[in-house]
């Protein structure tokens, strides 16, 4: 492989990919069309904070720095804990963050159902555990709100369908908060894909590695004034709506929730759902039909349930795979990439390279000298997502989606249901041991049996040709074998003939 580069920009990219008369000049401003009734750029949006937890504090931070800019204001936080003035979390602290008056019971609330007639909310954030984010998504849209809902977007794959219908039954504008999406790369890369630049995609493989001498989110800190008369328990749980089952009160339950199935499912659900689903934007997939999930607890014996080294692995009928993987215990990441018949796209912090494949009679050996030739293009997608740049990029998509009554948002509900139908199939496998098929029509689960390996050998059979990702334009290019003369040699002797004897 030469170490010749090309560097391509996003405004170069743009203009010769034919798309640069609907970009936005801003950096992290993007482009949609105005559809439905529009609401006036002059009217305020009021937002609630519903679960103003670690996450939703950044929030916090970024909607009041968007005040002005996007005519927004925080109109109500509810939280089930009090809080805790110099842990900077829970109800009261949060709702003076927000200039709430603490003692204003109608926006200052441990119950977020009396927050669902407000006709004067018109955004709503929903920050809570994920056990909680299928049913308050569900209720705030039914009620008229447009909601902006942390990642993951539910905690089982059968409340992220309900979820997706009723954002189209509802009409309401829904994302789910992967700020990555905001990153103009995913969508650069898949245009490049579908163009055929790359070549039939066969795998991706995407990360995410952390290490930590506490373990994995116990340095979320535990308070004695996190107690049962500071904590409405019994609504944390939401035993009485099926959401979790009655268990005696437990601060590192509460607070540290991520470590238990019961509210969460730890990097699956917490950590993948966030390269997963970037990477489903730039491959073009969207739901996988069979998903395996492996890994275990190898040294954060805290007493958590979630494993600390995982990898999920999902085969999609377009004929492609995908590769998540990550430990809690060491932060030394593997790279993130396509690969493709003809090519290889390498994501860096602000774009990706593309490195073309040398396509030889025999195979290369495995190093990265033999990878390829020709040169690799680097291509900059002008966007620096530094100091949650993208959080805030996520957030003005949202409200210009909100006031124009787009549904396109940046990440969608069916863009979120099928990251969620990945991982969670992913955490199905690990504990019960199983690999899973997954039907994209009816949304239904079953275990996988030898089908799959028989479908792909009848294709091989057959001579068929690959299956490509969505919006694929490029027909045959870099999809194809070119067999060697002497494989016209091969075939079945039928009544002693030579097979390469016959007409």
């Amino acid at each position: 492989m030469t170490d010749k580069k090309t560097t391509v920009n996003r405004r170069g990219f743009l203009q010769t990919s034919g798309l640069a008369a609907g970009a936005a000049t801003a950096v992290g401003a993007f482009p949609h069309p105005a559809i439905g009734e529009v609401k006036g750029a002059n009217e305020r949006l009021n937002v609630a904070i519903i679960g103003p937890g670690g996450r939703a504090q950044g929030h916090i931070r970024h909607l009041q720095e968007l005040g002005d800019e996007a005519n927004v204001k925080i109109a109500a936080v509810c939280d089930v804990w009090d809080g805790n003035k110099d842990v900077g979390r829970g109800l009261y602290p949060s709702a003076e963050k927000c200039g709430l008056n603490v003692d204003d019971k109608k926006n200052v609330t441990k119950d977020y159902r009396t927050l669902l007639d407000r006709d004067d909310i018109d955004v709503v954030l929903v920050a809570t555990p994920d056990h909680w984010h299928a049913k308050q998504c569900i209720d705030f849209m039914e009620a008229g709100k447009d909601v902006y809902c942390e990642k993951p977007m539910t905690h089982t794959i059968d409340e992220a369908r309900r979820v997706a219908e009723t954002v189209k039954k509802t009409g309401q504008v829904f994302t789910v908060g992967v700020q990555s999406t905001a990153h103009p790369q995913w969508k650069m890369a898949h245009d490049r894909i579908t163009g055929g630049q790359i070549g039939k995609i066969v795998q991706a493989q995407t990360q995410y590695y952390r290490n930590s001498a506490m373990g994995q989110w116990r340095y979320y800190p535990l308070t004695e004034d996190m107690n049962p008369n500071t904590v409405d328990w019994k609504m944390f749980l939401g035993t009485e709506f099926g959401l979790a089952k009655d268990q005696p009160f437990n601060r590192a339950r509460y607070a540290q929730w991520r470590c238990y199935w019961d509210f969460g499912g730890g990097m699956y659900t917490d950590l993948f759902v966030h390269q997963l689903t970037h990477m489903l934007i730039a491959l073009g997939l969207k739901f996988p039909r069979r998903v395996v999930g492996g890994g275990g607890l190898y040294l954060e014996y805290d007493g958590r349930d979630v494993p600390d080294v995982a990898t999920v692995v999902a085969d999609y009928d377009e004929g492609a795979q995908v590769i998540i993987t990550a430990t809690m215990v060491n932060d030394t990441p593997i790279d993130e990439v396509i690969r493709g018949h003809t090519g290889t796209i390498k994501f860096t912090y602000n774009g990706f390279e593309i490195t073309p494949q040398v396509l030889r009679g025999a195979p290369a050996p495995p190093t990265r000298e033999a990878a390829g030739e020709g040169g690799v293009e680097v291509v900059d997608a002008g966007f620096d997502a530094r100091g949650d740049a993208d959080t805030r990029a996520l957030w003005r998509h949202f409200f210009e989606c909100v006031r124009s009554r787009n549904q396109d948002t940046l990440c969608p509900a069916d863009l979120g249901y099928a990251a969620i139908a990945t991982v969670n199939l992913g955490v199905d496998s690990y504990r019960n041991g199983k690999a899973y098929f997954f039907d994209k029509d009816s949304g239904q689960v079953s275990e996988a049996d030898e089908s799959w390996a028989k479908k792909w050998e009848k294709v091989s059979h057959q001579r068929g040709k690959p299956n490509h990702v969505a919006g694929w334009e490029a027909g045959d290019e870099g999809s194809l074998l070119y067999p060697p003369d002497y494989q016209k040699l091969e075939g079945d002797w039928v009544n002693g003939q030579d097979p390469a004897k016959r007409s």
